[in-house]
């Protein structure tokens, strides 16, 4: 191990043939590749290795691209405390970065790291071979130099997959990106999202949104009542997800065995106790207490959901894309707490709610929010095609 991998490839060869031939990625410790340890940052599974590469990882290898090693993560890449992620790609050690979007963190390493990326729409992208956590909201994200970079990378990965039963049966979506016309794109603002933020950064946001108004958007401001609410929902349906997710690390297959138990009751409660950190066990704690003792509220968060997802998709309907803020800058950067933990995703948690795509944009300088486009459902070409003319505006190629 490293500073910056968990795992560093130690057989890079040359690459196949193919459209990322030779593109160094990076992946996330939870992606199997075979024979490397996956241990998703977690004790529970301290010293499992792969036993067959996850579909995106054979996806890139087809289309010729180079996997160079896993970063480090916490546990089961749930928030960003000792993660590395996006890391690799900052000091040119990779071209790009895969990992699993579960709350927002890709998009928030990526603003940490100067970086580009994308949380693609629910079921995109096979999940077979990804350690998960919370099946109904997590997808596949990918941190890049570039939106192109992102959008290549998306190309090889997407698609259905026949061993991946939680695939939705859609038709496969062309990912190809055609002129943006500034005066024919609407962009909608959410004016909660905005009032949020602390008084200087709503400012820097305002200011990142005049850039689009000058490159000749029309801005569209809408309200979305319960935006906040999508934290909550997340939180419980979430916990819920990730507590009967987590019932598999029971020592029998995977982690540490503990030692004295004299039942079966008494090594599943003492592996479980082992394995799992303060912040993962009080998610999982909160996930048992709405599972089997207040399940009501988790049904009331399942019809906030259902609200927030139609009021969402009439929200999209009206506009292209939708502006963002991406980081709570009042929220603790290594949180000590779940709470502090959910605290930094106030912004990017309605994504992983609704299940549409975000991409994000690496900040215009420091001290700012940082913006994502939110579109619906499949739009990923849409907010692509966004992101690579502003690219190109920024690095002056119009």
């Amino acid at each position: 191990m490293d500073s910056i991998f968990f795992y560093r490839n130690p057989n890079i060869t040359k690459s196949a043939a193919g459209p990322l031939q030779g593109m160094k990625i990076a992946v996330s410790p939870n992606i199997a590749v075979l024979d490397w340890p996956t241990e998703a940052g977690s004790q529970a599974l301290a010293g499992f290795k792969a036993l067959e590469d996850a579909a995106v990882v054979e996806r890139l290898g087809q289309n010729g691209a180079i996997v160079v090693g896993s970063t480090h993560a916490g546990e089961f890449c749930f928030g960003l405390q000792h993660s590395t992620a996006g890391r690799a790609a900052e000091i040119q050690d990779a071209e790009a970065e895969l990992m699993l979007d579960l709350a927002g963190e890709a998009r928030l390493a990526a603003c940490r790291a100067g970086l580009w990326s994308l949380k693609t729409s629910w079921g995109v992208v096979p999940r077979l071979g990804i350690v998960g956590l919370i099946p109904s909201m997590e997808a596949c994200g990918i941190l890049g130099k570039t939106p192109n970079d992102i959008r290549r990378i998306l190309q090889a990965v997407a698609g259905p997959d026949e061993r991946d039963f939680s695939q939705p049966d859609e038709a496969l979506i062309n990912f190809s990106t055609g002129d943006i016309d500034p005066e024919k794109v609407t962009l909608g603002v959410i004016e909660e999202a905005v009032k949020m933020l602390p008084g200087p950064e709503r400012a820097a946001f305002q200011e990142e949104i005049s850039v689009f108004q000058n490159a000749g958007f029309s801005i569209k401001t809408l309200s979305w009542p319960e935006y906040a609410l999508g934290l909550a929902v997340h939180q419980v349906i979430g916990s819920v997800e990730a507590s009967s997710c987590a019932g598999r690390y029971d020592s029998v297959r995977y982690g540490r065995r503990a030692p004295g138990a004299k039942n079966w009751n008494e090594m599943y409660l003492q592996a479980r106790g082992a394995s799992f950190g303060t912040i993962l066990k009080s998610y999982l704690i909160q996930g048992a207490f709405f599972q089997f003792e207040q399940y009501a509220a988790y049904e009331d968060a399942c019809r906030i959901r259902t609200r927030l997802l139609k009021h969402f998709e009439h929200l999209t309907a009206q506009t292209d894309a939708l502006l963002m803020p991406v980081q709570n800058p009042a929220a603790p950067e290594m949180p000590a707490t779940l709470a502090e933990l959910y605290e930094q995703f106030i912004h990017t948690t309605q994504a992983n709610v609704t299940g549409g795509p975000a991409l994000s944009l690496p900040p215009a300088a420091a001290q700012r929010p940082g913006l994502q486009l939110m579109g619906p459902k499949n739009a990923e070409a849409r907010l692509i095609a966004l992101g690579e003319f502003l690219f190109r505006r920024r690095t002056g190629g119009i």
